[in-house]
């Protein structure tokens, strides 16, 4: 319903022929980056459905809590996900790894910060979580691997075209951790959409919710390109439900898979998903330009996820999306204040943390004694 906030919890329902309170289905799992945009959202859904859930999150966006939505939180590791070892992770049944550098233009503010975090420590903790007999490993990768793809959808198996390290650093991770899959060890790649949704600790630097945040507080979304490139979209609880039924499925199913995380209707090209937002904002008034530089435009094909995965299919499209993130600005009175805070933006919260010293160049804590 336009205009109220609901906490969707016919979102937390089991996939289909899952029944919640099976105890043989339940896991101990770990999840990196838990306190995230999409792990805030992800480890409720996995308590609601009696997974033993324990977070993990280094803490770098927790200034950005935006509202509370009423969900338990699991308990919570503040570590760096690259000082886990093997026997940190002994126990669990599955890791489900969030914990990167997110996003393209963060990616490119430092590559070399990027490919240590993102491929040299997510290959480290899958071989981390394999040494320590954890069985399931899931990584979120991205579709942004497809880069400049042109119109043709792409499946799992095209050709790939990364534009940024961002992207790279998730070809080199399926690419170095596919061989460590065996009898024992199942990792998964979910290459999802580019995200977009409500959750509590908020993402304002996306393009749906970017978009939407400009309507509401400038009554404005002045495009720098003319609109054409294609970018698929996925809600952040179609996201978590594509987690949910990987960790269900038997790990044969799974075993060295990558999906596309998405629908084939929410591929759509850059000016649609502005339209659609001033659909919704009908205050807001849209311009555009010619070309901001950015060559990244893709097509996916979203099949292969719900022939493995029955029953998956994706709740959200862009009006709906459109409509949750207005009614939620409307329910916290958002003000541009809020929607331009640093920690909101995961590239200037990083700035704003380095430059006022609490973290080194590696990307962790700098510790201090205030004694």
């Amino acid at each position: 319903m336009e205009g109220v906030v609901t906490l969707d919890r016919s979102a937390d329902a089991p996939a289909p022929g899952k029944d919640a309170t099976n105890e043989a289905l339940a896991k101990k799992v770990l999840v990196t980056g838990a306190e995230g945009y999409i792990g805030s959202v992800l480890t409720a859904r996995l308590m609601a459905r009696g997974h033993n859930v324990t977070g993990l999150d280094t803490g770098f966006y927790r200034a950005g809590w935006l509202f509370n939505d009423g969900h338990d939180r699991p308990k919570m590791m503040s570590r760096d996900s690259r000082t886990l070892t093997p026997e940190d992770l002994a126990g669990f049944d599955a890791v489900i790894h969030l914990a990167e550098l997110s996003n393209d233009p963060l990616g490119e503010h430092d590559p070399e910060k990027t490919y240590q975090i993102n491929h040299q420590g997510s290959v480290q903790l899958a071989r981390n979580a394999k040494a320590a007999g954890v069985p399931r490993f899931i990584h979120m990768s991205s579709c942004s691997v497809y880069g400049a793809a042109g119109d043709e959808a792409r499946i799992e198996t095209s050709e790939l075209n990364p534009q940024t390290a961002y992207a790279k650093c998730k070809i080199m991770v399926e690419r170095d951790v596919l061989p460590l899959a065996d009898a024992t060890f199942a990792p998964t790649f979910l290459r999802n959409a580019t995200a977009f949704g409500v959750s509590p600790r908020m993402r304002f630097d996306i393009v749906l919710n970017n978009l939407a945040g400009l309507a509401w507080t400038t009554k404005r979304i002045a495009m720098t390109s003319d609109g054409m490139p294609w970018r698929p979209i996925v809600h952040i609880q179609d996201i978590s439900t594509a987690i949910l039924m990987t960790l269900d499925q038997p790990a044969e199913q799974v075993r060295g898979e990558i999906f596309n995380v998405g629908a084939d209707a929410n591929n759509y090209r850059i000016h649609e998903i502005a339209d659609a937002v001033a659909q919704v904002f009908p205050e807001c008034e849209v311009t555009y330009g010619k070309n901001d530089g950015d060559t990244r435009s893709y097509r996916v094909s979203f099949e292969k996820i719900g022939k493995v995965l029955p029953g998956f299919k994706c709740d959200w499209d862009v009006y709906r999306g459109a409509r949750q993130l207005r009614a939620m600005f409307e329910h916290i009175a958002m003000t541009p204040e809020m929607f331009n805070a640093f920690p909101y933006t995961r590239v200037k919260e990083l700035q704003r943390l380095a430059k006022s010293n609490q973290l080194d160049p590696s990307l962790r804590w700098n510790s201090f004694d205030f004694s």
